[in-house]
């Protein structure tokens, strides 16, 4: 009876006093003790003012309704096909809805609507890849951000193909930690070639110098992710490179030249089509047998083979595997080189000194801002030891601990 009154009370009420009945309402739903024919009505109740000429009816309903397992699945499905405000609320949250349903929002669902998806705590894979495929950038974005959600890896590719150039969702994707590499490194690439543009649409330098600084700062980031990751990155990031056009010899002898080898490793593995064992093999043999059969193989050019050579017996002698400074390029390593190369009667030596001498330099700069890093370090500590002396001695006693 109760439930009668309310729906003869809400013809003649305003739209203010409507909402507040039907959360009320709605909250007695879920959290009373109802008789079976009370909820009955009750349900019949609230399925007919999600027709009501207010959307603040249909908001309240939603607001309560949103997170409930208890609310009616008619209910439910009836106020994700409303405005977009009202859906979202029920979309992120509701529990009712499955899979299939979260499927079809995401495909006719406005941004909003779509974002209130791709927001929703464990987010299955299927709901993902239907996201990525048709989303809107925002929807991409916020995906992106969603630590439980379980976005396969194609979907990933997906996102960057149709949204690459959205510096937000390139953020939200390189601060997810599973992330693969070769896709990480992927991205890096578009962000070095929207920095380039960046900068040549400026004037500030010319389109040639603009592309090498970008082509640079790719293979700083891929000798890096090469270096720091799994055993499988390597390959997945030289799969990526070939992909995109960017494996260069240059960057195979950045690699070697940076005491970091892996990248190196699995391009000559993918260049000479050769097992990756029999290349390990090769590259690790300080006799140098079969390695100019190898880089021969690989079709890399004869120019650059007098460093890749001279390179490769200098990490021989160091250990191979033995590991780089973690800065970039081995100023240590790439003396050798250019000793060996400087030594060469070489009618093509020319542009080949002029890249070892370049990679010297960009070295030279990264050593410059360590040692700059470092001395100012010193300074501020000078500056606490002047205003407390008493911070030398526990400084000291701190180092004498944990020496012993």
């Amino acid at each position: 009876m109760i439930v009668r009154r309310f729906l003869l009370w809400a013809r003649t009420a305003n739209a203010e006093a409507r909402a507040d009945g039907a959360a009320a309402l709605a909250g007695a739903y879920l959290r009373s003790s109802m008789a079976e024919e009370d909820r009955a009505e009750a349900e019949t109740a609230l399925m007919s003012l999600i027709d009501d000429p207010s959307p603040r009816v249909r908001r309240a309903i939603a607001e309560e309704m949103a997170s409930s397992p208890r609310a009616p699945r008619n209910l439910v499905l009836g106020l994700i096909a409303d405005q977009s405000d009202v859906a979202a609320l029920v979309l992120a949250h509701s529990p009712v809805l499955t899979e299939a349903d979260l499927v079809d929002a995401a495909a006719i669902g406005d941004m909003l609507a779509q974002r209130a998806v791709a927001l929703r705590q464990a987010l299955p894979a299927s709901v993902c890849a239907a996201l990525a495929e048709v989303g809107c950038e925002e929807a991409l974005v916020t995906l992106a951000g969603n630590r439980t959600a379980d976005i396969p890896e194609f979907s990933l590719e997906r996102m960057v193909e149709r949204a690459g150039e959205s510096g937000a969702l390139r953020e939200a994707l390189l601060a997810r930690s599973d992330l693969p590499a070769g896709l990480r490194q992927a991205i890096a690439a578009k962000v070095s070639d929207a920095l380039a543009s960046f900068v040549t649409g400026c004037g500030w330098l010319t389109p040639e110098r603009s592309a090498r600084l970008a082509r640079e700062s790719t293979e700083r980031v891929a000798v890096a992710l090469a270096a720091g990751g799994e055993e499988s990155d390597a390959p997945a990031i030289v799969d990526v490179l070939r992909l995109n056009g960017r494996l260069t010899p240059g960057l195979m002898l950045r690699s070697l030249l940076s005491g970091e080898p892996a990248l190196a490793e699995a391009a000559f593995v993918a260049l000479s089509a050769l097992p990756a064992p029999r290349v390990a093999a090769l590259l690790r043999d300080r006799r140098g047998a079969g390695l100019k059969a190898l880089y021969r193989k690989a079709g890399l050019p004869v120019s650059l083979q007098p460093a890749f050579t001279a390179a490769i017996a200098t990490l021989n002698a160091r250990g191979f595997d033995a590991g780089g400074t973690g800065r970039g390029i081995d100023r240590t390593l790439l003396r050798e080189v250019l000793i060996a190369c400087e030594m060469r009667d070489d009618p093509e030596g020319g542009a080949l000194m002029a890249l070892l001498r370049r990679m010297d330099a960009e070295a030279a700069r990264e050593e410059a801002k360590a040692l700059a890093d470092s001395l100012a370090d010193d300074a501020a500590l000078a500056y606490l030891v002047e205003a407390d002396p008493a911070l030398l001695v526990e400084l000291e006693i701190g180092d004498i601990r944990q020496a012993a």
